[in-house]
């Protein structure tokens, strides 16, 4: 297993109290498999990330338990020297905001060429030789003029791709990426999904796709994880997920895709808000936005039930997971 994350909690200590953004998240990622994980903001996604590439600021964030385990050894265990080691040489992120993420005074190259001049001890020349060639590798058109340049300078694909090249820099074994395609129109979206899908298979790397959109994940993810409220509320390959799906909520994010047949018609919305992570709602989270919520799922939390009629391994945290099966 390549990465591996067990019972994770994830917890924010603020002047309000304690925000509990993580509640138990279990997952995990082979070498060359997509694990796409979704849900709306504030779900956990991207804390659940960071966690997992130890970037998290600590305080006011605070890992209580888990384990995050990389080949088998648990990084939470690491001090920060060896969890350096581990990121971005072994593991890589690529973050939403390309041009928040990348520094405005330095030209592409320096900060393409800084990973290999840190990991490799490699002289400003090669660095930048390896920067030009990393640009090339992404199809970034004229790399060699391109590579003095700064990030205003280039379109926000192409900056996506200068934040695909960075994490693919030192050929990691894993790369996050939280959502990657956010602000880039639709064809450009295809195109930066269609480069990593190549990249990874090329690599064999593992991916976390981390998204709220699940039309960008149809074609590229191997499994889908939902998250809400800091749990994960199903588990199932992507085509499992998309054919009939064993969440209230899962359903409610399928039918909030916009649909060709259903043109001229209102655009089906989950009612109500995402919790308060202050103050999460007693039994299932989901309980009061839910449309088929009984009164056992406010008063108890329902575990990762096995789908049972499902021909393949999947799971959800519903306590009428059946009726919503065949609903």
């Amino acid at each position: 297993m390549l990465l591996e994350v067990r019972d994770l909690h994830v917890e924010f200590h603020t002047r309000d109290g304690v925000a509990k953004a993580v509640n138990g998240v279990n997952y995990s990622v082979e070498a060359g498999e997509t694990l796409a994980v979704l849900g709306e903001s504030g779900s956990g996604k991207s804390v659940t990330a960071q966690a997992v590439m130890g970037i998290l600021d600590m305080p006011p964030g605070k890992i209580p338990k888990g384990e995050i385990l990389f080949k088998g050894q648990d990084l939470l265990k690491l001090k920060e020297e060896e969890r350096r080691k581990v990121r971005g040489a072994k593991m890589a992120m690529i973050f939403q905001d390309a041009l928040s993420s990348l520094n405005p005074v330095l030209s592409v190259g320096e900060q393409l060429g800084e990973m290999f001049i840190v990991h490799k001890g490699m002289s400003k020349k090669d660095a930048r030789a390896k920067a030009v060639e990393l640009m090339d590798r992404v199809r970034i058109p004229a790399a060699r003029e391109r590579v003095g340049q700064y990030p205003h300078q280039f379109s926000g694909g192409m900056r996506q791709r200068i934040m695909i090249a960075m994490a693919l820099a030192l050929e990691p074994e894993l790369i996050i990426a939280d959502e990657p395609t956010t602000a880039l129109d639709v064809t450009v979206q295809a195109q930066v999904m269609d480069l990593l899908a190549e990249l990874q298979r090329e690599y064999n790397m593992g991916l976390i796709l981390i998204t709220h959109d699940l039309g960008v994940v149809a074609d590229v993810a191997d499994k889908i994880a939902v998250m809400y409220a800091g749990r994960i509320v199903e588990q199932a390959p992507v085509h499992e997920i998309y054919k009939a799906p064993a969440h209230p909520y899962t359903r409610g994010l399928l039918d909030s895709i916009p649909r060709l047949d259903q043109k001229g018609q209102e655009l089906y919305a989950i009612k109500g808000l995402p919790p308060n992570l202050l103050a999460i709602p007693p039994g299932c989270a989901f309980n009061p936005r839910c449309p088929m919520a009984q009164d056992v799922c406010r008063t108890d939390v329902p575990p990762l039930y096995e789908v049972t009629e499902s021909p393949v391994p999947r799971a959800s945290a519903c306590h009428f997971w059946k009726e919503c099966l065949h609903g």
